[in-house]
């Protein structure tokens, strides 16, 4: 069953950048978009980006559009997820999966990662 790891969180400084992976355990079919999402406990999952397998689409939040570029490199089967100038409120569990892309709403997506903890200091 394929899998998606993340990697890549930590502890930043505000204005501080880090980069996130997400490792697809085999190669994901061409019509699924791979998508990133953030979560605080007690908040609803939130959409931050999401990318078409060429990579020619992308998408972002009104929240991260400016400060993060969503990319992927599809001979190692990994998307990343670019994040510069962070901000105390982008500290969260940061998730990627797999769903039709251009859609936001993460009930719709599948194969879930295990997540990568973002903090951002002020």
């Amino acid at each position: 069953q394929l899998q998606l790891v993340e990697s890549g969180g930590g502890l930043v400084q505000a204005g501080g950048s880090l980069r996130l992976s997400c490792a697809a355990s085999e190669p994901t079919y061409s019509t699924v978009g791979t998508g990133w999402f953030r979560q605080d406990p007690g908040k609803d999952r939130e959409f931050v980006a999401a990318i078409s397998w060429s990579g020619g689409l992308t998408y972002y939040a009104d929240s991260v559009q400016g400060r993060f570029t969503i990319s992927r490199d599809n001979t190692k089967n990994t998307v990343y997820l670019q994040m510069n100038d962070l901000k105390p409120e982008d500290t969260a569990a940061y998730y990627c999966a797999l769903g039709p892309l251009g859609r936001r709403e993460s009930r719709l997506y599948d194969y879930w990662g295990q997540g990568t903890q973002v903090t951002v200091s002020s």
